[in-house]
C-alpha cells in the first residue's frame, strides 16, 4: 500500500486548490497532505475545518456542537500550511474560504479523482474492507489511505489525499443508513466495484438483510462506462455490465475460488481462469483467503497478471483486524477493530484451529456486536457453538451476557458489562504463559479505552502469572 510520502512534488498548488474549489485563482503556499483533525496535522497540511453536524444531508453516529473553525489557530501552530473554512473570522494563516467546508473537501476529492490515471478500484462489504483495500493496493501497487475512511467524509479525503502521480487508488465504502453507498461510489467513480459479502450488520438501520444487499451492490451505480463489478458469488447484484465471482469450492460457479488450504497457514490455493495460483495471506483465515480471491478477480477485470498476488506478502495486518501482540508469554490476537455475526463466526473458526507448536489454552475476549437490532440476543447466543473448540470465553457487554448464559459452564470465565481497568486485571490473571487470547467485539467496546494496548501491559507486567 502506496502512501504519499514526496518530499519534491506537493500533493496540492494552492492554485489547484483554488480552481477545485471554484475560487479565483490567487497566490498562496502548496500543501502536502489533507487534515481535519488539529490534533494530527503536519507541517504542510491543508487543515479542513469541518463543522460536527453534517447537518440533513449525512446520517452519523452522533452529532457534535464542536466545529474545526475553533481549532484552525491550533493547525497553523502545528504547522499547517493552510486553511480551507467557510466562516468569516481572523486567521494566523492562508485560507481558501467557501460556502461548506464539507462540499469543499467533496470538492477537493472531486478533483483528485479526475487526476488519478490509473484505475480505482472502490470496495464495500459487511466485513473485511480495510484488508481486501491493503491487499488490492499491494496488489496493484496503487495508493491507498491508511485506516477506514470510508463514509461521507472518509472517502473524499481519501480522494484528496492521492498523489498526483498515483499509478491507481483503492478506497472503501461504507454504510449503516440506507442511500450513503451510491452518491459516495459516484464520487470515486471506481473502474472496479467491489461486494465482498453481505451480513447482518447494522441491520438496525436496514430491517432487513436484502435492503442490506441492495444498499452494498449500489455501489455499481458509479462505475465508469465499462466499469466491471467484482462480487461473491452468493451475492446477486441488479448489475448487466462485466461481472466477476470469487467464492469458495462450494461455489463451482465462481470464475475464481479458494480450492483448499494450503500446507502453509498463510497461504492459500486459488482456481482462476488462468490456472491454479498460490497467493499469501497474511494474518490467514478462510476470511482472509476470500479476500485474495476478490483481488484476483480485481486483476482479471483489469486485464492484469495474477503475479500482482504475490505482493500480498509485504502487507501487514491492520491493527485491530488480526495482528499478532506477544506479552508475558501470552500471543494476543488482535481483532478487536470490529465485529458482526459473520466475521465473530471466520475469526472464530480460525482461531480455533490449533496452531503450530501451541502448548497452552485457547481464550477469547469476546465483545458486543452493535447494531443488530431486534435480533441482537439471538445473534449473540448462536455464538455459543462456534466456541466449542476453545478453552474458555470471557465476555464483554450487555448483549453479550446472552453468551455468557448461553455457554457451558466450563467455558465461562467471566462475564463484565465494559472492558474497564478490573476486567484487564482480572483477564490477566487467569491467563497463563503459552495461552493464545482473540480480541475481538464491534470497535466501541474495546477501542475507546485501549483494551488490548491495557492488556498487553498487563500481562507484560503480571509476574502473578502461573507457570
Amino acid at each position: 500500500m502506496l502512501e504519499f510520502d514526496s518530499v519534491n512534488d506537493p500533493l496540492w498548488t494552492f492554485q489547484e486548490m483554488a480552481a477545485a474549489l471554484g475560487l479565483p485563482a490567487k497566490d498562496g503556499p502548496d500543501v502536502r497532505g489533507v487534515c481535519i483533525d488539529s490534533r494530527q496535522v503536519q507541517a504542510g497540511d491543508l487543515f479542513v475545518a469541518l463543522p460536527g453536524d453534517p447537518g440533513p444531508r449525512f446520517t452519523v453516529t452522533s452529532r457534535s456542537q464542536r466545529d474545526g473553525h475553533d481549532f484552525v489557530a491550533d493547525a497553523f501552530a502545528k504547522g499547517a500550511a493552510a486553511a480551507l473554512v467557510h466562516r468569516e473570522d481572523a486567521y494566523d494563516g492562508p485560507t481558501l474560504r467557501v460556502e461548506d467546508t464539507l462540499d469543499g473537501l467533496w470538492a477537493l476529492g472531486r478533483a483528485g479523482r479526475r487526476r488519478i490515471s490509473g484505475p480505482v478500484v472502490a470496495v464495500t462489504g459487511s466485513s473485511g474492507k480495510t484488508t481486501f483495500k491493503s491487499f488490492a493496493a499491494a496488489a496493484l501497487s496503487a495508493f491507498a489511505t491508511s485506516g477506514s475512511l470510508n463514509n461521507h467524509i472518509g472517502v473524499p479525503l481519501s480522494l484528496a489525499r492521492t498523489p498526483r502521480d498515483a499509478a491507481g487508488a483503492v478506497c472503501e465504502i461504507g454504510t449503516n443508513h440506507p442511500g450513503e453507498i451510491a452518491p459516495l461510489s459516484k464520487l470515486a467513480a471506481p473502474d472496479v466495484a467491489v461486494v465482498l459479502n453481505v451480513h447482518p450488520a447494522h441491520i438496525e438501520h436496514f430491517g432487513t438483510l436484502e435492503a442490506i444487499r441492495r444498499e452494498k451492490t449500489s455501489i455499481a451505480h458509479g462505475l465508469v462506462d465499462g466499469g466491471a463489478l467484482v462480487r461473491h458469488a452468493e451475492v446477486d447484484a441488479d448489475f448487466s455490465g462485466p461481472t466477476l465471482t470469487f467464492g469458495d469450492a462450494a461455489q463451482p460457479s465462481a470464475n475464481v475460488r479458494v480450492a483448499q488450504s494450503a500446507d502453509e497457514p498463510n497461504v492459500a490455493v486459488l482456481d482462476t481462469p488462468q490456472g491454479t495460483v498460490r497467493a499469501p495471506v497474511p494474518g490467514g483465515g478462510i476470511h482472509r483467503a476470500r479476500s485474495a480471491a476478490a483481488v484476483a478477480a480485481v486483476l482479471l477485470a483489469l486485464r492484469r497478471p495474477l503475479d500482482g498476488l504475490q505482493r500480498l506478502a509485504e502487507v501487514e495486518v491492520p491493527r485491530g483486524r488480526g495482528n499478532i501482540v506477544a506479552a508475558g508469554g501470552v500471543v494476543i490476537v488482535d481483532e478487536s477493530y470490529n465485529a458482526n455475526p459473520a466475521s465473530m463466526k471466520a475469526t472464530l473458526d480460525a482461531f480455533s484451529a490449533p496452531a503450530e507448536g501451541e502448548r497452552g489454552h485457547r481464550i477469547a475476549v469476546l465483545g458486543d456486536m452493535l447494531e443488530l437490532g431486534a435480533d441482537a440476543e439471538r445473534y449473540h447466543a448462536a455464538l455459543a457453538p462456534l466456541c466449542a473448540g476453545l478453552d474458555g470465553v470471557f465476555c464483554v457487554g450487555p448483549r453479550m451476557r446472552t453468551l455468557h448464559d448461553a455457554l457451558p459452564p466450563q467455558l465461562r470465565l467471566g462475564w463484565a458489562d465494559a472492558a474497564d481497568d478490573a476486567f484487564t486485571e482480572h483477564c490477566a490473571r487467569t491467563l497463563q504463559p503459552g495461552d493464545r487470547v482473540l480480541v475481538k467485539g464491534s470497535k466501541g467496546m474495546f477501542w475507546v479505552r485501549g483494551f488490548v494496548d491495557a492488556l498487553t501491559g498487563a500481562c507484560s507486567s503480571a509476574t502473578h502469572l502461573p507457570e
